[in-house]
């Protein structure tokens, strides 16, 4: 599909392209539907397509419940968020072809990384949602903020990418398998590489999930366009690090270093996501950090979860982790609508559109109060789990919970706390207050139906898993728990069924505390937002990252001054020294050089005269002053050659050597009549010194590597394969019977580019002799 985009868009184009796409996440969809009652009952799929066999590389589908729910979620949202872009992306205007492209590419990748099997194919997969994403955030790029938030969001995932890919070779190594499946049933825990695996692989679901502190890159994601910010950060991209975590739980789960790594970086990226929220004043920035915070809350609940102990914890995660993507998905369309429609998300113009906009307010309540906890919306579900999972936590006797885990539900109190505030930003800043129609560019009006029916929808369902959440609990959330803690809940079932009331408990009591507290704080926010003002600029990450991309640039400008000096001399020793190092080193670390002397036949006077006649010859070309001798002497050595090929009964090769050595040596003497004559070397002991070293190095490994070839049958011989060749081709020579029979094709393909060549050469010597005449 993503091919006859161009095509849909050049020759349809009365029609939004959108349209056309949408067929493509609506069919995947629904295919996911019919999935889930197979899945419901512990099935898996499994599908393989052979890619690099040798190699055990195969593109091999793996479908469980953690795959399904996520692959429900990347079509589903990227159905309604396709069908949102027909009526906020103008045809007219845009270049939709583009835009729908790598939207397509983009959901591919995502589906390709939740359904792998093969982690060589995923990493694949995840490199190229990467690619995609810089895309679609550049897709702006006339402007420099997106090719800014492109570039970040880039640089810091791809840096993750390396390392997850490094974590999944050592994957590899341990288990001796590409096989996700097979990962997962190994017993890892003993092995020396347990840990530096786990560390890597961490560090590419943290970056691509935005977890601090590499979540500096997710708000200057938002120079996207609105529906590109709903898909990526609501369902897709974000939630791939997410994905990585759940899947990699049974490999890494259940020891204290994946506990407090996982849940610490959640529960500190919650409250550092929320409190940063309150003091942005772009609506889509400050949804940006609020993403960064559920994304740290559902990370923070697989941390606890893996303790094995605490299943609640993993059934909240799975259960927000569809919330966040119903409640921030129509909060990021509404907040495009807002933007679309009145031409500003700068909260300090918005105010007063709650008459003027009254479905894009309700929407927004709905969205914002869900992302607050509050109920009848399926955010106070999940919310409340989220509190009974880090009760839970604290009250273990392990990890050294009995003394820092009543930490965990202290920051996440505070947290939530931030979280409602924001939320009533959201809400109250930008609809209720004066209506001034000075502060607003355009006439402000209620968005088109058609730009209203996504996020409406996204509303209906956040009422419906309210009132129906054992549903999805039955159908989803339970095959998920299994593929995330198979070995738990083998044979036992799961036991979580969500109550919209559970009684007066604790985790209610810190719900109204939130509301009081949130209520409070956002009443005063003017009398203490001045805290934010006393952060120090110097001390940001993002004022790291700049700082260390100006330094890394000129470092490297000044390494490459270094050794780019434009001279060849020094571009011949890189290549000879290097050459030194690499077969010179092998030949002795590895003790590869080898040699024989039964092997080689007898050396006869006459052979040891001309090889001491080719050292001559070689010796008078380095002391010589006079390019004349030096020709000479090089033609000496050829010459000399030949005659080795006619006594080891080579006549071809010898005609041939003799052929090119006496054209070699007259053009030599053409060109150089024309030069003028060798001047004094200026060059000092140290320059020369240099030159002996690197040629003597050069020429000792060249020559032990001929020795040793010589002694080193790595391979059966192939001269049975000529055996038939006079029968075959009817030459007695062999010579000619590989020239012209067996490589004929390829003889006559070098003859062509030695032909193309001369002419080359040709055309060079007569270009300035034209001009001298015409002069």
């Amino acid at each position: 599909m993503a091919l006859l985009v161009p095509l849909l868009y050049k020759y349809v184009p009365r029609i939004h392209t959108g349209w056309f796409v949408l067929v493509v996440p609506i069919g995947i969809f629904l295919y996911m539907i019919e999935l889930i009652p197979m899945i419901a009952k512990g099935k898996i799929l499994v599908s393989s397509v052979p890619w690099i066999p040798s190699l055990g590389i195969n593109y091999s589908v793996y479908v469980d419940g953690l795959a399904l729910i996520f692959g429900l979620l990347i079509s589903g949202i990227g159905a309604l968020v396709v069908l949102y872009s027909v009526y906020y992306m103008s045809k007219k205007r845009e270049a939709l072809h583009n835009f729908y492209v790598y939207l397509l590419i983009f959901m591919g990748a995502m589906l390709g990384v939740v359904f792998s099997d093969n982690i060589i194919v995923l990493y694949m997969f995840w490199e190229l949602t990467s690619i995609a994403s810089f895309l679609l955030i550049a897709y702006w790029y006339q402007r420099k903020q997106s090719r800014y938030g492109a570039q970040k969001s880039l640089v810091i995932t791809i840096f993750g990418g390396l390392a997850l890919l490094a974590g999944l070779i050592l994957l590899s190594v341990m288990t001796n398998t590409y096989s996700i499946r097979e990962i997962i049933t190994a017993d890892l825990r003993g092995h020396q590489l347990f840990l530096p695996a786990m560390l890597l692989i961490l560090i590419g679901a943290f970056t691509k999930s935005a977890q601090f502190p590499f979540h500096i890159w997710l708000p200057d994601a938002m120079e996207a366009p609105t529906p590109i910010s709903a898909y990526l950060h609501s369902a897709t991209m974000v939630k791939a690090g997410i994905y990585l975590v759940a899947r990699f739980t049974p490999v890494f789960g259940g020891t204290i270093e994946w506990f407090w790594l996982v849940t610490g970086t959640g529960i500190i990226t919650l409250l550092w996501g929320s409190f940063s929220a309150v003091k942005q004043n772009d609506l889509k920035a400050m949804l940006a950090f609020s993403t960064i915070s559920q994304l740290g809350l559902i990370i923070c609940l697989l941390g606890i979860g893996s303790s094995l102990y605490v299943t609640t914890a993993v059934f909240a995660a799975l259960f927000h982790l569809i919330n966040h993507s119903t409640f921030k998905g129509c909060l990021f369309m509404v907040v495009g609508i807002v933007d679309h429609e009145t031409g500003t998300r700068d909260i300090r113009k918005l105010g007063g559109l709650m008459s003027l906009m009254p479905i894009t307010f309700t929407l927004m309540i709905i969205g914002s109060f869900s992302m607050a906890g509050l109920p009848p919306f399926n955010g106070f579900l999940s919310k409340e789990l989220f509190f009974t999972g880090v009760l839970e936590a604290s009250k273990l006797n392990m990890y050294y919970l009995d003394t820092w885990g009543i930490v965990l539900p202290i920051l996440a109190w505070i947290a939530s706390i931030f979280t409602f505030i924001y939320s009533m930003i959201l809400v109250l800043k930008t609809f209720t207050g004066k209506y001034k129609l000075s502060k607003y560019e355009i006439k402000v009006h209620e968005a088109p139906l058609g730009m209203l029916i996504s996020p409406m929808f996204l509303a209906i369902l956040i009422l419906l898993f309210f009132f129906f959440p054992n549903t999805i609990a039955n159908n989803l959330l339970q095959p998920a728990m299994s593929a995330i803690l198979p070995g738990l809940l083998d044979g036992v079932g799961i036991e979580n069924n969500i109550k919209i009331w559970h009684g007066w408990t604790t985790e209610v009591f810190m719900t109204l505390g939130v509301v009081v507290v949130g209520m409070l704080l956002y009443a005063s926010l003017n009398k203490w937002s001045w805290i934010y003002e006393y952060l120090p600029a110097k001390m940001s990450f993002n004022y790291l990252y700049d700082r260390g991309l100006v330094g890394m640039e000129k470092l490297a400008s000044q390494i490459t001054k270094k050794y780019m000096t434009g001279i060849v001399r020094d571009y011949l020793l890189y290549i000879f020294i290097f050459f030194v190092l690499v077969v010179g080193g092998s030949l002795v670390l590895l003790n590869n050089f080898t040699y024989h002397p039964a092997d080689n036949g007898s050396v006869s006077a006459y052979e040891v005269v001309l090889m001491l006649v080719i050292i001559g010859a070689a010796v008078l070309v380095m002391l010589t002053k006079s390019r004349l001798t030096a020709v000479i002497g090089l033609g000496v050595i050829g010459f000399v050659v030949a005659i080795f090929f006619v006594i080891f009964r080579a006549p071809d090769l010898a005609l041939t050597q003799l052929v090119v050595e006496t054209v070699t040596v007259a053009l030599f003497m053409l060109c150089f009549y024309h030069l003028p004559e060798l001047g004094k070397e200026t060059e000092g002991a140290g320059f020369r010194t240099a030159n002996l070293i690197v040629s003597l190095g050069v020429g000792i490994v060249v020559t032990l590597v001929a020795i040793s070839a010589q002694s080193n049958a790595l391979f059966d011989s192939i001269s049975s394969f000529y055996e038939d060749s006079y029968q075959l081709a009817g030459a007695r020579n062999i010579v000619n019977a590989i020239l012209v029979d067996f490589r004929g094709f390829d003889t006559m393909l070098e003859i062509l580019v030695l032909t193309i060549a001369g002419f080359g050469v040709y055309s060079l010597i007569k270009l300035p002799l034209h001009r001298r005449n015409n002069r």
